[in-house]
């Protein structure tokens, strides 16, 4: 057994020294055994670090994002037989309404036109989106008398005489941001969308 003893004691002395150097300061982050994931690179569309053969064809090969294919049409938009691209109305709507702040109701309402044509076909597409997104507390005719409504309060009455003429702008600011115990609903709502529903409040305004 003796002779075994030298053997022992460098083991115990191994794992002494093993579990004294796994005490560190806290705050060291310790190893990285796959930095590349833990610190991935960032890249930024017109930028590269990197030579990038495939996107030879931006002239550097300097940039992340590809050339689009040829004859690509930007959204919501289109190309007159001269070939040039011509904002569409409803996206023209949409960067006026960005530089508008979110208080200023007053100036949706005396800026903001409803892009879309009037149209039966088109009222009745926001009458279907006024179904799934404004029913259940508006109600069916406007009334205020949805479920949700109901059991909310306060809804108001489109055909009222405080609501029957408010206008497109005034309208599509209430959808996107919100007003009184209206909850915004910018971020369900397509603006294309909230356009057709205000085309179909319109005529629940006219509703005795």
């Amino acid at each position: 057994m003796k002779k075994y003893l030298p053997f022992v004691w460098i083991a115990a002395s191994l794992v002494v020294v093993i579990l004294a150097s796994m005490k560190r300061d806290p705050q060291h982050q310790a190893w990285e055994y796959a930095p590349n994931m833990y610190n991935s690179v960032g890249y930024e569309p017109l930028t590269q670090i990197k030579p990038n053969p495939i996107n030879s064809e931006t002239g550097k090969g300097n940039g992340n994002m590809r050339v689009p294919v040829k004859g690509t049409i930007p959204r919501q938009a289109y190309v007159t037989t001269d070939g040039d691209t011509v904002i569409s109305a409803l996206e023209k709507m949409e960067l006026i309404f960005r530089n508008i702040p979110a208080d200023s109701l007053e100036m949706s309402a005396a800026v903001l036109k409803n892009p879309l044509p009037a149209s039966e076909a088109t009222a009745k597409q926001g009458q279907v989106l006024y179904g799934k997104y404004c029913q259940h507390c508006h109600g069916e005719k406007g009334k205020g008398d949805g479920l949700v409504g109901k059991k909310y309060g306060g809804v108001p009455v489109y055909s009222s005489d405080a609501l029957k003429d408010l206008n497109d702008g005034h309208i599509f600011h209430v959808i996107t941001y919100g007003k009184g115990r209206m909850w915004p609903h910018g971020s369900q709502v397509s603006p294309e969308d909230r356009w057709k529903i205000i085309q179909y409040v319109h005529k629940l305004q006219q509703e005795p």
